[in-house]
């Protein structure tokens, strides 16, 4: 039973300002909590303003929360840098254009990935070593990537680049994937494409990952647990058994405009 399982990541009573000390403050998180279980794969629900890219931001430490506690694997981190977090997450954002440095090769970025939370060194690079782990990495996402592991990112096409980031994110394995609308910014087939291989690899590798995503089929097709952030909270939560028995409709009654 889960309950009896420590959450590989926990939020407990978190409250996360925006524009804080300003005329504009806002209170975005209110009280939220949420508990991840290993190999947990799910899908965020929820309008604009409900607090889905500021939970990211929280659990990633761009953001971090102005009472309440996260865990990592029962540990404590909400003290903890982006940096120190980066050992165990890995996100990719919905700009294709952010998570990789656009004058590097797409090997290069690989490389770089690879050392994610680690500490740098002025050793040598090592990246002829890697290219046949990259060009098999890459030929892995059906898309052409594996063609151009020389190519400079910012020559890449936005379903490559988005391609790229996603293997950055996965190459060292994370404890926790943060996916934000990760499939959002490319036109309907490359979109889907992606979300095709995401969710191989999700399974693949055994993941545990938090997917934002606006669509409902997605949200429906994906992952074994759904939630829905309305105000700031977890207001519905649906995993198993009753996540696969959801219908749009289903939502759609549950929490009106969500779409």
């Amino acid at each position: 039973m889960e309950q009896n399982k420590i959450p590989i990541l926990s939020l407990k009573n978190i409250v996360t300002f925006v524009n804080r000390r300003t005329p504009s403050e806002t209170m975005i998180l209110k009280h939220l909590n949420l508990d991840v279980f290993d190999g947990d794969f799910i899908t965020v629900l929820g309008s604009n303003g409900a607090g889905k890219s500021t939970l990211f931001n929280t659990i990633a430490g761009t953001l971090p929360p102005n009472s309440g506690q996260i865990l990592h694997a029962g540990t404590d981190i909400t003290g903890d840098s982006v940096e120190k977090r980066s050992r165990f997450l890995g996100r990719v954002f919905q700009d294709p254009k952010l998570g990789t440095a656009p004058r590097m090769t797409v090997a290069e970025n690989l490389l770089l990935a690879t050392k994610r939370g680690q500490h740098r060194t002025l050793a040598l690079r090592q990246l002829k070593q890697n290219l046949p782990a990259f060009r098999q990495a890459t030929a892995s996402m059906n898309n052409g990537l594996s063609e151009r592991i020389n190519t400079a990112t910012e020559n890449l096409s936005g379903g490559q680049r988005q391609a790229l980031s996603f293997l950055m994110a996965t190459i060292r394995r994370p404890d926790v994937l943060l996916l934000d609308e990760h499939t959002a910014a490319l036109d309907p087939n490359t979109s889907a494409q992606l979300m095709d291989q995401t969710n191989e690899k999700v399974l693949d590798q055994k993941l545990t990952c938090l997917m934002i995503t606006h669509h409902l089929d997605d949200a429906l097709k994906y992952g074994n647990r759904l939630i829905v952030l309305d105000d700031g909270q977890v207001k519905f939560d649906a995993r198993g058994k009753e996540k696969d028995e959801l219908t749009k409709e289903k939502l759609l009654s549950f929490f009106g405009n969500i779409a």
